[in-house]
């Protein structure tokens, strides 16, 4: 006796560029805003190192607060003291975060000390095992080992700006491949009542 068993179907991957495409002047307008934002914070360093630290902060009390509920609900089961830890964690990390100069300078350093240390470690790596394009990992350990003197030959003072440009570029980055995207798929913007042979019709062959 034999038993037929139907293969599934294999279904095929919607596009969603005609969807995307719909909204992409909304993605470039948030990539620009974030582009102008951007600059404002490299302009504006140390402000923006100041708001950032701060809103760090309060992320972090508002993430111990909600640990604090979730071990009260769970306080019969195993796991009650791991949240009550974390809540303590998350609580006396972001009480730091609300002095931003301090925990400016804090940061700072560590990024500094990071910078240094993953540097050296690809420099190190690249050199010895000499894999497949290693001289760009090698450009790359020697860039943060560059950028890690720098800022630490400049701390304390360093940490009023350092993490406000960094959030700035960021940001500008972060802006730039937002208006790529809507640049991207706006050749693929469909009206919403437009069914799918005339969005079929739309893309390219």
């Amino acid at each position: 006796m034999s038993t037929n068993f139907s293969e599934p179907l294999a279904v095929a991957p919607q596009d969603e560029r005609p969807i995307l495409g719909r909204h992409w002047w909304l993605y470039v307008a948030l990539g620009v805003l974030s582009v102008v934002v951007g600059f404002l914070a490299i302009s504006s360093k140390f402000i923006a190192t100041f708001l950032s630290v701060r809103v760090f902060g309060w992320l972090l009390l508002i993430a111990g607060i909600s640990e604090v509920v979730h071990a009260i609900m769970v306080r019969q089961l195993r796991g009650f003291a791991l949240h009550l830890l974390a809540a303590a964690l998350y609580l006396l990390t972001g009480l730091f975060m609300l002095d931003p100069i301090r925990a400016a300078s804090l940061l700072t350093l560590l990024l500094a000390a990071s910078l240094l240390v993953g540097g050296f470690l690809r420099v190190v790596f690249s050199l010895a095992v000499r894999f497949p394009a290693w001289s760009w990992v090698l450009l790359n350990g020697v860039v943060d080992v560059f950028l890690g003197i720098l800022i630490w030959n400049g701390w304390p003072e360093s940490g009023l700006w350092v993490i406000g440009l960094f959030v700035g570029i960021d940001l500008i980055f972060h802006g730039v491949g937002w208006v790529m995207l809507g640049l991207g798929v706006r050749p693929y913007r469909v009206a919403p009542s437009v069914g799918l042979s005339r969005a079929a019709a739309v893309l390219p062959k």
